[in-house]
């Protein structure tokens, strides 16, 4: 379908209307469609492949670790889903349930995997009888239903998403914790080193961690331009509540039975709604270079009866740099120069590199950065994989640094809940020392719209004799940063 150069604009600023940019930015730059069913959206091929890329990274690491990859059935019986209590009490108001298979009722009714520990532990309890079946690790790449009756936002917050789900089983607890952290830290790897996004690593308070778990480490990026904390992913220690529910034990060397300690974890499609919010700019989306489908596009500048010798060299170059993977020449006929810039802008890759007959006499062609809009004039026979992928290694780390500015310049400390209340509303991070409990979590939530991010590690060791809490007053047991979230 032919397109104009007006079609491409984005008709909102992201520091005007973060929302209606977002939903401009995602559907313009070919990352999604809407379906029929709302709050279940399509992954178009762009935003697919970026999340094979993710999964590839991670799939390596967790691979390498000693994890399995399997695939668990989709529906789940409900007698299943209701063995542990605090689990089912956490998922019941999003389940969606299966009652009739075509004419015929179910005799019980079939939950749309929410999530799989459920289904999955009644096989672990079959499946482990010693401590030699022992460690199991799992992990299943899929799909999940919630049926969120909140406003749904594509990527990151709809009632059918891909991600994929760890479940592992140990023996002793000191395992099962330090697994916990591992997970954790390739999760930060896939923001960091992958995205470029600058992250905070923490646990979650009491009132936020998984339903059923007995704690919840998290990995936090910070929207700045919105003042809003997207939860990244997380890692659950499950303590033994799962297996003492699901009857999950083992015999252990002395022929004594013993209850296993277990985990989950999971990173899902929120990672490309994080990419979007936190890199993209009033031009569309920007792809970080170590994640992106095209790294590389060569725009041939077609001038009558020039066409020939500057395709040619269009491909030359895209050939010399072939190894990089996603390079490409836009030779669209069609289109001027202006609107393919504008349409690869849009569509955020990282380098493009202009090329007309002119360059071709000097020896040279422009190259132009899609983070800095930096434009360099290099020699064509200076043209690399090499000096291509320095570029793209500097556009990740300025990428990053910026973020991290940007974060560092939205987070304050703060004691008083005055002074916390006034930066809130001006979209900043509060770290605060606190007193944690659920009850005033929710005083807070409900009197700011601000919960906690996290309890940093950062802050674990810190000396807490005296310091008192922010909000109550009282002993502080922590500090955790407080904001509003996506």
């Amino acid at each position: 379908m032919s397109m104009n150069k007006q079609q491409l604009a984005i008709s909102v600023k992201k520091d005007e209307d973060i929302s209606q940019w977002y939903t401009e930015v995602i559907t313009k730059a070919d990352l999604m469609d809407y379906s029929k069913v709302s709050g279940c959206i399509v992954y178009k091929p762009r935003s697919y492949e970026i999340w094979e890329n993710i999964q590839k990274f991670l799939n390596d690491k967790i691979k390498k670790s000693g994890v399995k990859n399997c695939y668990f059935p989709l529906l789940i019986p409900e007698s299943l889903l209701l063995k542990e209590e605090d689990h089912v009490e956490g998922f019941a108001p999003e389940v969606a349930w299966v009652d009739y298979g075509g004419d015929t009722k179910l005799g019980e009714r079939l939950a749309v995997r929410p999530t799989s520990e459920s289904i999955m532990y009644d096989s672990y309890s079959k499946w482990i009888q010693s401590y030699r079946d022992l460690p199991l690790r799992l992990n299943q790449w899929n799909s999940v239903v919630r049926w969120e009756f909140k406003h749904p936002t594509p990527f990151m917050r709809g009632r059918e998403f891909l991600w994929q789900e760890g479940h592992t089983v140990y023996a002793t607890q000191q395992e099962a914790i330090d697994e916990a952290h591992e997970i954790q830290g390739y999760y930060n790897d896939v923001y960091e080193e992958l995205l470029a996004i600058p992250t905070t690593l923490g646990r979650k308070s009491i009132g936020e961690k998984f339903a059923g778990a007995d704690f919840s480490l998290t990995v936090e990026p910070f929207n700045s331009a919105d003042g809003k904390v997207i939860q990244g992913c997380t890692s659950h220690h499950l303590g033994q509540n799962f297996s003492k529910a699901f009857d999950i034990t083992y015999l252990d060397k002395q022929q004594k039975k013993q209850y296993v300690w277990q985990n989950s974890w999971g990173l899902s499609t929120r990672t490309l709604g994080a990419m979007v919010f936190i890199h993209g700019d009033d031009r569309g989306i920007i792809q970080p270079p170590r994640v992106a489908v095209e790294k590389v596009v060569i725009i041939p500048l077609l001038f009558k009866g020039k066409e020939e010798v500057v395709l040619n060299k269009a491909y030359e170059l895209q050939q010399k740099l072939e190894s990089l993977g996603g390079v490409l020449v836009d030779s669209r006929s069609e289109y001027s120069p202006g609107f393919k810039f504008n349409d690869w802008e849009l569509k955020g890759v990282p380098i493009r590199v202009e090329i007309g007959p002119r360059d071709i006499e000097n020896n040279s062609c422009i190259i132009v950065r899609r983070d800095t809009n930096e434009k360099i004039e290099m020699k064509l026979d200076k043209i690399n994989k090499d000096s291509i992928s320095d570029i793209l290694e500097e556009i990740h780390f300025t990428l990053y640094a910026k973020q991290k500015e940007l974060q560092d310049s939205k987070t304050i400390e703060v004691n008083s809940y005055e002074e916390f209340k006034k930066y809130i509303t001006q979209g900043y991070r509060c770290l605060v020392p606190w007193k944690e409990t659920i009850e005033s979590e929710d005083k807070i939530k409900e009197e700011t719209g601000a919960k906690t991010s996290c309890l940093p590690f950062s802050h674990k060791d810190k000396d807490m004799n005296g310091v008192k809490c922010f909000f109550s007053k009282e002993d502080a047991t922590c500090y955790a940063y407080f904001s509003k979230s996506h």
